[in-house]
C-alpha cells in the first residue's frame, strides 16, 4: 500500500465514524470483525467446500536448521478460494481494517506509522517476533 492510500484510507475512515465513534463501540466492532473473518473462513469449509482443512502436528527433522523450518511446516488448508468465498473473505477484512483505522483515528495514531513500525519490528526480530 503506498503512504498516499494509507493515509487517504484512514482519512476517510476518520471522515465516516459517526455513530461508532466511541472507543467502546470501535473496540467491539473490531473484536466483531475479527470473529466473522473467522466465521467466514470457517464457511469456505463447512458450507462451500472450496477449501478443507488437513491439520496435524508439524513434524520437523531433528536435523533441521531454523533457516529450515519454513520449508516443512504447512498452512493445513487444501484447495483454493472460489470467487464467493474470496469476496466474503475480503469484505470481511476489509471491515475489520476500517476498525483498525478506526481505533487508530480515535487514539490518534498514525496507521501508517503503526504498519511501519511492525513491519521493521518483525524484520528485526524475524519469526521470535511471532510468538
Amino acid at each position: 500500500m503506498r503512504e498516499a492510500d494509507c493515509a487517504e484510507f484512514q482519512k476517510t475512515v476518520s471522515e465516516h465514524l459517526v455513530r461508532n465513534r466511541s472507543i467502546l463501540d470501535v473496540m467491539t466492532k473490531l473484536q466483531d470483525a475479527a470473529t466473522r473473518i473467522n466465521r467466514a473462513l470457517a464457511k469456505t469449509v463447512t458450507s462451500c467446500g472450496c477449501l478443507s482443512i488437513e491439520a496435524k502436528k508439524q513434524e520437523l527433522p531433528e536435523d533441521a536448521s531454523f533457516s529450515q523450518v519454513a520449508n516443512y511446516v504447512k498452512s493445513h488448508i487444501e484447495g483454493k478460494l472460489c470467487p464467493n468465498c474470496a469476496d466474503v473473505i475480503e469484505m470481511e477484512l476489509g471491515n475489520a481494517m476500517f476498525y483498525l483505522a478506526a481505533t487508530c483515528c480515535l487514539l490518534d495514531l498514525d496507521l501508517k506509522s503503526v504498519l511501519e513500525r511492525e513491519n521493521d519490528r518483525i524484520n528485526t526480530l524475524g519469526v521470535y517476533s511471532l510468538t
